[in-house]
Protein backbone atom coordinates (compact mmCIF):
# COMPACT_ATOMS: atom_id res chain seq x y z
CA UNK A 1 0.00 0.00 0.00
CA UNK A 2 1.55 3.51 -0.97
CA UNK A 3 1.79 6.43 1.44
CA UNK A 4 -1.64 8.25 -0.23
CA UNK A 5 -3.99 5.06 0.15
CA UNK A 6 -2.28 4.47 3.45
CA UNK A 7 -2.95 8.08 4.47
CA UNK A 8 -6.41 7.50 3.12
CA UNK A 9 -7.53 4.45 4.65
CA UNK A 10 -6.25 5.73 8.54
CA UNK A 11 -8.02 8.74 7.85
CA UNK A 12 -11.20 6.69 7.17
CA UNK A 13 -10.09 4.52 9.84
CA UNK A 14 -9.95 7.66 12.43
CA UNK A 15 -13.26 8.96 11.11
CA UNK A 16 -15.05 6.05 11.68
CA UNK A 17 -13.40 5.52 15.18
CA UNK A 18 -14.67 9.38 15.79
CA UNK A 19 -17.70 8.83 14.98
CA UNK A 20 -18.29 6.24 17.23
CA UNK A 21 -16.85 8.12 19.84
CA UNK A 22 -19.57 11.04 19.24
CA UNK A 23 -22.04 8.34 19.16
CA UNK A 24 -21.34 6.59 22.35
CA UNK A 25 -21.12 10.28 23.88
CA UNK A 26 -24.41 10.80 22.64
CA UNK A 27 -26.58 12.61 26.10
CA UNK A 28 -28.55 10.18 27.72
CA UNK A 29 -32.15 12.21 27.30
CA UNK A 30 -33.39 12.03 31.35
CA UNK A 31 -36.94 12.36 32.26
CA UNK A 32 -36.86 12.31 35.97
CA UNK A 33 -33.52 12.75 38.14
CA UNK A 34 -34.07 11.36 41.82
CA UNK A 35 -31.73 13.16 44.16
CA UNK A 36 -30.82 11.43 47.47
CA UNK A 37 -27.55 12.79 50.26
CA UNK A 38 -26.69 9.26 51.85
CA UNK A 39 -26.18 5.52 51.45
CA UNK A 40 -25.06 3.93 54.59
CA UNK A 41 -23.35 0.88 53.03
CA UNK A 42 -23.95 -0.53 49.67
CA UNK A 43 -27.43 0.12 47.59
CA UNK A 44 -29.34 -2.86 48.42
CA UNK A 45 -29.34 -5.49 51.40
CA UNK A 46 -27.79 -3.56 54.08
CA UNK A 47 -28.88 -1.07 56.87
CA UNK A 48 -30.68 1.75 54.48
CA UNK A 49 -29.92 5.51 53.70
CA UNK A 50 -31.61 7.44 51.31
CA UNK A 51 -30.82 5.26 48.50
CA UNK A 52 -31.27 2.03 49.22
CA UNK A 53 -35.40 1.55 49.00
CA UNK A 54 -34.43 3.92 45.39
CA UNK A 55 -32.43 0.89 44.29
CA UNK A 56 -33.77 -1.92 45.87
CA UNK A 57 -37.28 -1.06 44.40
CA UNK A 58 -36.85 1.02 40.75
CA UNK A 59 -35.34 -0.63 37.34
CA UNK A 60 -32.04 1.39 37.17
CA UNK A 61 -30.67 -0.94 35.34
CA UNK A 62 -27.11 0.48 34.47
CA UNK A 63 -24.83 2.08 36.76
CA UNK A 64 -22.44 4.66 35.15
CA UNK A 65 -19.48 6.60 36.37
CA UNK A 66 -19.55 10.29 36.17
CA UNK A 67 -16.37 12.47 36.89
CA UNK A 68 -17.15 14.66 40.34
CA UNK A 69 -19.83 12.47 41.65
CA UNK A 70 -18.89 10.41 44.39
CA UNK A 71 -21.67 7.63 43.95
CA UNK A 72 -22.29 5.45 40.59
CA UNK A 73 -25.57 7.09 38.83
CA UNK A 74 -28.11 4.87 38.47
CA UNK A 75 -30.04 4.83 34.94
CA UNK A 76 -33.30 2.94 33.99
CA UNK A 77 -34.31 2.19 30.84
CA UNK A 78 -37.41 4.41 31.11
CA UNK A 79 -35.55 7.45 31.22
CA UNK A 80 -34.81 8.11 35.55
CA UNK A 81 -31.67 8.20 37.22
CA UNK A 82 -30.58 7.74 40.50
CA UNK A 83 -28.34 9.97 42.15
CA UNK A 84 -26.24 10.35 45.92
CA UNK A 85 -25.34 13.59 45.77
CA UNK A 86 -23.55 14.07 49.05
CA UNK A 87 -24.15 15.73 52.65
CA UNK A 88 -23.93 19.31 52.97
CA UNK A 89 -24.13 21.99 50.74
CA UNK A 90 -20.94 20.94 49.34
CA UNK A 91 -23.54 18.27 47.74
CA UNK A 92 -24.23 21.20 45.29
CA UNK A 93 -20.41 20.17 43.46
CA UNK A 94 -21.79 17.32 42.50
CA UNK A 95 -25.12 18.34 41.25
CA UNK A 96 -22.86 20.86 39.11
CA UNK A 97 -20.35 18.00 37.84
CA UNK A 98 -23.37 16.00 37.23
CA UNK A 99 -24.99 18.37 35.03
CA UNK A 100 -21.73 19.82 32.96
CA UNK A 101 -20.33 16.01 32.39
CA UNK A 102 -22.13 16.43 29.49
CA UNK A 103 -23.50 12.39 29.82
CA UNK A 104 -27.05 13.65 30.44
CA UNK A 105 -29.75 15.52 28.71
CA UNK A 106 -31.37 17.10 31.51
CA UNK A 107 -33.02 20.16 29.36
CA UNK A 108 -36.39 18.91 29.78
CA UNK A 109 -35.54 16.58 33.35
CA UNK A 110 -38.09 16.86 36.62
CA UNK A 111 -35.68 16.75 40.04
CA UNK A 112 -37.34 14.70 42.65
CA UNK A 113 -35.07 16.09 45.43
CA UNK A 114 -35.89 13.67 48.48
CA UNK A 115 -34.43 12.69 52.07
CA UNK A 116 -35.26 12.87 55.71
CA UNK A 117 -34.87 16.15 57.72
CA UNK A 118 -35.76 17.00 61.43
CA UNK A 119 -39.04 18.31 60.91
CA UNK A 120 -40.76 21.29 63.48
CA UNK A 121 -43.17 19.47 65.98
CA UNK A 122 -45.37 23.04 65.49
CA UNK A 123 -46.02 21.47 61.51
CA UNK A 124 -46.33 18.20 61.61
CA UNK A 125 -45.19 14.77 63.04
CA UNK A 126 -42.18 12.21 62.84
CA UNK A 127 -42.32 10.33 59.65
CA UNK A 128 -44.22 13.02 57.81
CA UNK A 129 -43.87 14.09 54.59
CA UNK A 130 -43.71 17.82 53.37
CA UNK A 131 -43.20 19.17 49.85
CA UNK A 132 -41.65 22.46 49.78
CA UNK A 133 -42.67 25.70 48.24
CA UNK A 134 -39.96 27.25 48.68
CA UNK A 135 -36.02 26.33 49.89
CA UNK A 136 -34.60 28.58 52.71
CA UNK A 137 -30.91 28.94 53.49
CA UNK A 138 -29.91 29.64 56.78
CA UNK A 139 -26.36 29.75 56.45
CA UNK A 140 -25.97 33.11 55.40
CA UNK A 141 -26.14 35.29 58.37
CA UNK A 142 -24.22 37.35 61.28
CA UNK A 143 -23.99 35.44 64.83
CA UNK A 144 -23.43 36.61 67.99
CA UNK A 145 -22.73 34.00 70.78
CA UNK A 146 -26.09 33.98 72.83
CA UNK A 147 -24.04 34.50 76.13
CA UNK A 148 -23.37 37.96 74.31
CA UNK A 149 -26.67 39.18 72.58
CA UNK A 150 -28.87 41.86 73.78
CA UNK A 151 -31.11 40.49 77.06
CA UNK A 152 -34.36 41.36 74.78
CA UNK A 153 -33.25 39.20 71.75
CA UNK A 154 -34.43 35.85 71.06
CA UNK A 155 -31.18 34.37 69.49
CA UNK A 156 -27.82 35.82 68.48
CA UNK A 157 -28.72 35.39 64.31
CA UNK A 158 -29.53 38.14 62.22
CA UNK A 159 -29.49 38.90 57.93
CA UNK A 160 -26.27 40.26 57.16
CA UNK A 161 -26.29 43.73 57.03
CA UNK A 162 -29.08 44.43 59.45
CA UNK A 163 -28.53 45.37 63.25
CA UNK A 164 -31.42 43.46 64.52
CA UNK A 165 -32.81 39.36 64.58
CA UNK A 166 -35.65 39.00 62.39
CA UNK A 167 -35.02 42.16 60.76
CA UNK A 168 -34.40 42.76 56.49
CA UNK A 169 -31.27 44.44 55.45
CA UNK A 170 -31.56 47.22 53.35
CA UNK A 171 -31.29 46.56 49.72
CA UNK A 172 -27.54 46.74 48.61
CA UNK A 173 -24.60 44.10 48.91
CA UNK A 174 -26.04 41.72 51.30
CA UNK A 175 -29.22 41.21 49.25
CA UNK A 176 -27.99 40.10 46.36
CA UNK A 177 -27.91 36.16 46.83
CA UNK A 178 -31.36 35.33 47.48
CA UNK A 179 -31.89 33.79 50.96
CA UNK A 180 -35.25 31.78 49.84
CA UNK A 181 -35.79 30.14 46.41
CA UNK A 182 -39.67 29.69 45.66
CA UNK A 183 -40.35 26.59 43.58
CA UNK A 184 -43.06 26.19 40.81
CA UNK A 185 -46.14 26.53 42.91
CA UNK A 186 -48.58 24.88 40.34
CA UNK A 187 -46.12 21.88 39.82
CA UNK A 188 -45.60 21.72 43.83
CA UNK A 189 -49.48 22.09 44.72
CA UNK A 190 -50.13 18.97 41.47
CA UNK A 191 -47.51 16.83 43.40
CA UNK A 192 -48.96 17.32 46.93
CA UNK A 193 -52.74 16.59 45.50
CA UNK A 194 -51.17 13.55 44.21
CA UNK A 195 -49.73 11.99 47.18
CA UNK A 196 -51.89 13.80 50.30
CA UNK A 197 -53.83 10.38 50.38
CA UNK A 198 -50.39 8.49 50.31
CA UNK A 199 -50.53 6.21 53.53
CA UNK A 200 -47.12 6.45 55.11
CA UNK A 201 -45.82 4.09 58.13
CA UNK A 202 -46.38 4.31 61.80
CA UNK A 203 -45.56 2.54 65.05
CA UNK A 204 -45.89 2.27 68.21
CA UNK A 205 -42.59 3.85 68.98
CA UNK A 206 -42.88 6.57 67.01
CA UNK A 207 -46.70 7.04 68.60
CA UNK A 208 -44.81 7.09 72.11
CA UNK A 209 -42.40 9.50 70.83
CA UNK A 210 -45.49 11.99 69.45
CA UNK A 211 -47.06 11.71 72.91
CA UNK A 212 -44.42 13.19 74.07
CA UNK A 213 -44.93 16.78 72.78
CA UNK A 214 -47.73 18.02 74.36
CA UNK A 215 -48.88 21.40 73.20
CA UNK A 216 -47.96 20.59 69.52
CA UNK A 217 -51.51 19.13 67.70
CA UNK A 218 -49.63 18.25 64.50
CA UNK A 219 -46.57 16.86 66.42
CA UNK A 220 -48.99 14.33 68.06
CA UNK A 221 -50.99 12.84 65.05
CA UNK A 222 -49.97 9.96 62.87
CA UNK A 223 -47.57 10.82 59.73
CA UNK A 224 -48.96 12.79 56.80
CA UNK A 225 -48.49 14.74 53.41
CA UNK A 226 -48.35 18.70 54.19
CA UNK A 227 -47.14 21.42 52.49
CA UNK A 228 -43.91 22.93 54.29
CA UNK A 229 -40.43 24.58 53.56
CA UNK A 230 -37.19 23.01 53.78
CA UNK A 231 -34.68 25.24 55.59
CA UNK A 232 -31.07 24.72 54.64
CA UNK A 233 -28.25 24.98 56.73
CA UNK A 234 -24.90 23.36 57.19
CA UNK A 235 -24.90 23.07 60.69
CA UNK A 236 -26.81 20.66 62.11
CA UNK A 237 -28.32 22.59 65.08
CA UNK A 238 -31.14 21.78 67.08
CA UNK A 239 -33.53 22.78 70.30
CA UNK A 240 -36.34 25.37 71.20
CA UNK A 241 -34.56 28.50 70.42
CA UNK A 242 -32.93 27.51 66.72
CA UNK A 243 -36.49 26.23 65.97
CA UNK A 244 -37.77 29.73 66.75
CA UNK A 245 -34.78 30.95 64.99
CA UNK A 246 -35.94 29.19 61.66
CA UNK A 247 -39.53 29.65 62.05
CA UNK A 248 -38.85 33.12 61.85
CA UNK A 249 -36.00 33.06 59.27
CA UNK A 250 -38.53 31.22 57.45
CA UNK A 251 -41.27 34.43 57.56
CA UNK A 252 -38.47 36.45 57.15
CA UNK A 253 -37.60 35.95 53.58
CA UNK A 254 -40.40 34.29 51.77
CA UNK A 255 -42.15 37.54 53.56
CA UNK A 256 -44.63 35.74 55.39
CA UNK A 257 -45.82 33.20 53.19
CA UNK A 258 -43.67 30.28 53.85
CA UNK A 259 -44.27 27.81 56.78
CA UNK A 260 -40.77 26.34 58.37
CA UNK A 261 -41.34 22.63 57.98
CA UNK A 262 -38.23 20.74 57.43
CA UNK A 263 -34.57 21.38 58.38
CA UNK A 264 -31.79 19.68 56.37
CA UNK A 265 -28.02 20.18 54.85
CA UNK A 266 -28.21 20.43 51.78
CA UNK A 267 -31.51 21.93 50.05
CA UNK A 268 -29.78 25.37 50.21
CA UNK A 269 -26.61 24.16 48.14
CA UNK A 270 -29.40 22.28 45.01
CA UNK A 271 -31.64 24.78 44.83
CA UNK A 272 -28.63 27.41 44.30
CA UNK A 273 -26.87 25.01 41.69
CA UNK A 274 -29.85 24.45 40.10
CA UNK A 275 -30.71 28.02 39.90
CA UNK A 276 -27.00 28.73 38.31
CA UNK A 277 -28.08 25.88 36.16
CA UNK A 278 -30.74 27.11 34.89
CA UNK A 279 -29.50 30.26 34.09
CA UNK A 280 -26.85 28.70 31.74
CA UNK A 281 -29.72 26.82 30.17
CA UNK A 282 -29.02 23.23 30.70
CA UNK A 283 -31.92 23.11 33.09
CA UNK A 284 -35.15 23.95 34.23
CA UNK A 285 -35.67 25.08 37.84
CA UNK A 286 -39.70 25.25 37.24
CA UNK A 287 -39.22 21.61 37.64
CA UNK A 288 -38.00 21.18 40.68
CA UNK A 289 -39.81 19.20 43.48
CA UNK A 290 -38.23 19.20 46.90
CA UNK A 291 -39.61 16.49 49.23
CA UNK A 292 -38.79 15.73 52.91
CA UNK A 293 -39.82 13.20 55.70
CA UNK A 294 -39.31 14.08 59.48
CA UNK A 295 -37.00 11.14 60.61
CA UNK A 296 -36.88 13.27 63.60
CA UNK A 297 -38.39 16.13 65.55
CA UNK A 298 -35.46 19.16 65.57
CA UNK A 299 -36.83 20.42 68.96
CA UNK A 300 -36.80 18.69 72.11
CA UNK A 301 -40.27 17.56 74.19
CA UNK A 302 -41.07 19.63 76.64
CA UNK A 303 -39.25 18.86 79.85
CA UNK A 304 -36.45 17.43 77.87
CA UNK A 305 -32.79 18.31 77.68
CA UNK A 306 -32.20 19.69 74.18
CA UNK A 307 -28.49 17.96 73.84
CA UNK A 308 -29.49 14.71 75.30
CA UNK A 309 -32.40 14.59 72.81
CA UNK A 310 -30.20 15.53 69.79
CA UNK A 311 -27.99 12.56 70.72
CA UNK A 312 -31.13 10.02 71.05
CA UNK A 313 -32.27 6.94 69.17
CA UNK A 314 -34.53 8.69 66.40
CA UNK A 315 -37.74 5.91 66.25
CA UNK A 316 -38.86 7.90 62.80
CA UNK A 317 -35.71 7.00 60.63
CA UNK A 318 -37.01 3.96 58.75
CA UNK A 319 -40.42 4.93 58.56
CA UNK A 320 -38.72 8.55 56.84
CA UNK A 321 -36.81 6.48 54.52
CA UNK A 322 -40.60 4.45 53.30
CA UNK A 323 -42.20 7.57 53.55
CA UNK A 324 -39.77 9.28 51.11
CA UNK A 325 -39.96 6.48 48.74
CA UNK A 326 -43.60 5.73 48.98
CA UNK A 327 -44.43 9.49 48.53
CA UNK A 328 -41.80 10.41 45.77
CA UNK A 329 -42.00 7.49 43.93
CA UNK A 330 -45.47 8.17 43.19
CA UNK A 331 -44.52 11.22 41.28
CA UNK A 332 -41.79 10.00 39.32
CA UNK A 333 -44.06 7.19 38.08
CA UNK A 334 -46.89 9.21 37.50
CA UNK A 335 -44.48 11.83 35.57
CA UNK A 336 -42.86 8.81 33.27
CA UNK A 337 -45.99 7.04 33.14
CA UNK A 338 -47.78 9.87 31.51
CA UNK A 339 -44.55 11.33 29.12
CA UNK A 340 -46.03 12.65 26.35
CA UNK A 341 -48.37 15.17 28.59
CA UNK A 342 -45.82 16.41 30.86
CA UNK A 343 -42.69 16.48 27.94
CA UNK A 344 -43.71 19.59 26.98
CA UNK A 345 -46.20 21.18 29.66
CA UNK A 346 -45.22 20.75 33.73
CA UNK A 347 -48.48 19.22 35.42
CA UNK A 348 -50.02 21.63 37.59
CA UNK A 349 -53.73 20.99 39.33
Amino acid sequence: MNRTLAGLFAFGLGWAASGLRAKEAEPIPVKVAVVVTFEVGQDTGDTPGEFQYWAEREKWSRRMTVPGVDHPVLISDDGVIGVVAGMTSRSSNQIMALVLSGRFDFFDTYWVINGIAGVDPAVASIGSAAWARYVVDGDIAYEIDSREIKPAWPYGLMPMGSELPNQKPQPGMFTNAPLAYPLNPALVAWAYNLTRDVPLPDSAEMAAARARYTGSPNAQRPPFVLLGESFGSNRYWYGQVMTRWAEDWTKLWTDGQGVFAMTDMEDQGFAAALTRLTKMGKVDFSRVLVLRTGSDYCRQAPGADANDSLHAHYPGYLPALEAAYRVGSTVVHQITGHWKQYEETAPSP
